[in-house]
């Protein structure tokens, strides 16, 4: 009989420290990528080539088929000797890309700018080295909203670093950003940026 009880109280003591232990430890909250950004598949993309407009690269940007008002032929607004480039598909897909010359670390130096507003919370979504899109959220300090106010005013961002031939492009949405779908739909087209290989002299 001591036995059975024995045994008992070694199976409540063992049962009572695994779940403490259990509840010791916090999740950890890692961002999660956007398995639309990451996938490889561009089936309703088509390739572009910025070499034109003196980007000696290969994108893939959404066609009529993406439904998001975006037109056959993408426009580039560029002035020459500039180092700023607006990259437009229909009248919601505006994307911006900056000449860095051979500055570095452009997204760690983004980062921290983010980290510096006061009336923002930022919520990434995407967290790479070289690559974020990420969720902004007005947070109005000392301020109680009530929820008659509505919903919180949320944008949506993408920012990348891509070295080509050894100078240093920003792809990023514009300041305000844009609803979700367009810039998951754009963090896609930066992944697919690829060099044109260069042509070999004769």
């Amino acid at each position: 009989m001591k036995f059975k009880f024995s045994l008992l109280y070694i199976f409540l003591f063992t049962s009572i420290i695994l779940v403490s232990c259990g509840e010791s430890e916090k999740p950890v909250d890692v961002p999660k990528d956007s398995g639309m950004v990451l996938n490889e598949d561009y089936y309703e993309f088509q390739g572009f080539s910025m070499k034109p407009f003196d980007i000696p690269i290969m994108i893939m940007l959404p066609d009529e088929t993406a439904n998001i008002g975006a037109s056959t032929k993408p426009e580039v607004i560029h002035t020459t000797d500039d180092f700023k480039w607006e990259l437009l598909v229909g009248s919601n897909f505006q994307m911006l890309v900056d000449d860095w010359g051979d500055y570095t670390d452009m997204v760690v130096t983004r980062k921290k700018e983010l980290e510096a507003l006061d009336f923002y919370k930022i919520k990434y979504l995407v967290d790479q080295k070289n690559f974020i899109m990420y969720e902004q959220e007005l947070m109005p300090k000392g301020v109680k909203a009530s929820n008659s106010v509505g919903v919180p005013h949320k944008s949506y961002h993408v920012y990348a670093e891509k070295v080509i031939d050894g100078v240093t492009y920003v792809f990023r949405s514009k300041d305000e950003g844009a609803e979700r779908l367009i810039i998951e739909l754009m963090a896609k087209s930066i992944k697919s940026v690829k060099p044109l290989k260069k042509s070999v002299k004769a």
